[in-house]
């Protein structure tokens, strides 16, 4: 009977013969990569083909550190890797290790070692770009004297501002003799004074443009003082000139909007300063004038004349007050000695004698107040309001008078 084997052992089989072919386990595959996919877990799957047949590939999540591009379909592309079974489902495939772009491949390796190293230099360094001046008048630019680039560059410009001036140094921007030709180009627009240099062409494979990657145009870049814009290739496109410069502008025309200030927007901006500035000076010129206004009255107030004005008709109010004061004093005090004068009135001896009482005295002239100063025979005088009585004292009795008012008074 003839031997009979299992899937897994056909597979497993065939695995070990792949394993022990050394060709298969170091091998470089060329192709155009199909159907590929960036898997959730980091592996990517795609396939190579080119006109007879296709191959799966596979490279795991932890071999990505060495590919310094992202795959997508059509690219030509060199895969190291080794060619092995999947025993599961019975396929070989390539196990990718390192993926290099086709032609390219060496140039864009030259071209990454060369941005690390220019990077670590500091080259790349935000603090050393210099700032885009807002209105450049002079403009240089480096680039092809024909092509779509100068020819953008220039309908934008004259868009944008027609008085801005443009001076076009004729490079050649492709070929052995193109580095050169750029880093003579900014010697020369820098020392022509301008304000800002566009260093550009159109797109190209990295062949074409390779060119803006030598280091030479790099450090031409770096050291120039004049403000540089990059503007090589289209928006997919990215050269060490690119990372250099002072700004990167993704096309030639993007470049042009940047360099070149919109002139009616300008215009409209100047306006509105200029509206702004005749509104601030109307404002200012209307509180100066109020102030000077309230500082004339405030002089005025404190002139010398109307303070002596003031002060005199203050003097003036203050001696009508004095004699107001002063009469009223007046008045209280006639007031008070009319009371005291009606008072002595009443106190006054000639008041009592024109009452009825007499003033008696003896011959000596001394006051009788009591019966017992005199005796009999003696004799008295009694002064009357209207003259003097002359009496002699038949006789005396002595008795008591209620009242003392009416003592020495004459009957």
């Amino acid at each position: 009977m003839r031997n009979v084997y299992s899937v897994k052992q056909v597979n497993s089989y065939i695995k070990n013969m792949f394993t022990q072919d050394f060709m298969l386990n170091r091998i470089y595959v060329k192709g155009e990569v199909s159907n590929c996919k960036y898997h959730t877990s980091g592996h990517i799957y795609f396939s190579l083909k080119d006109e007879s047949g296709t191959l799966a590939c596979i490279m795991f999540a932890g071999q990505r550190a060495g590919l310094t591009f992202r795959m997508r379909e059509g690219q030509q592309v060199i895969v190291l890797g080794s060619v092995t079974t999947y025993e599961r489902d019975g396929k070989y495939q390539l196990y990718a290790k390192e993926i290099i772009l086709d032609g390219a491949g060496l140039l864009y390796e030259k071209f990454e070692a060369l941005k690390k190293e220019l990077e670590e230099m500091g080259m790349f360094a935000p603090e050393y770009k210099q700032p885009i001046p807002f209105y450049a008048k002079r403009i240089g630019i480096v680039t092809a004297p024909t092509g779509a680039a100068i020819r953008d560059i220039m309908n934008i410009a004259s868009r944008r501002n027609p008085y801005v001036q443009l001076i076009l140094y004729p490079a050649l921007v492709q070929g052995k003799d193109a580095s050169e030709s750029i880093i003579k180009g900014i010697g020369m627009l820098e020392a022509k004074g301008v304000d800002l240099i566009i260093v550009g062409r159109g797109g190209g494979s990295i062949e074409d443009l390779w060119a803006f990657n030598e280091e030479s145009v790099a450090r031409a870049i770096f050291n120039c003082a004049v403000p540089i814009i990059s503007a090589v290739g289209h928006e997919t496109d990215t050269t060490i000139a690119d990372y250099v410069a002072d700004l990167r502008a993704p096309t030639p025309s993007a470049a042009a909007e940047l360099a070149v200030t919109e002139y009616s927007r300008l215009e409209e901006t100047m306006y509105d300063y200029e509206v702004q500035l005749k509104r601030n000076l109307r404002q200012f010129l209307a509180a100066k004038r109020l102030l000077l206004r309230q500082y004339a009255i405030r002089m005025k107030y404190l002139q010398p004349y109307n303070r002596l004005r003031e002060q005199r008709q203050q003097l003036i109010n203050m001696e009508e007050k004095i004699q107001s004061l002063m009469q009223k004093k007046l008045d209280r005090a006639k007031y008070n000695f009319a009371v005291r004068l009606e008072n002595m009135k009443a106190l006054s001896p000639l008041q009592k004698l024109n009452q009825g009482f007499g003033y008696v005295t003896d011959e000596s002239g001394k006051t009788v107040k009591s019966v017992k100063q005199t005796e009999k025979g003696n004799t008295l005088k009694i002064q009357m309001k209207d003259g003097i009585l002359y009496a002699k004292v038949m006789d005396k009795a002595e008795e008591e008078i209620d009242g003392r008012e009416d003592a020495g008074r004459s009957f």
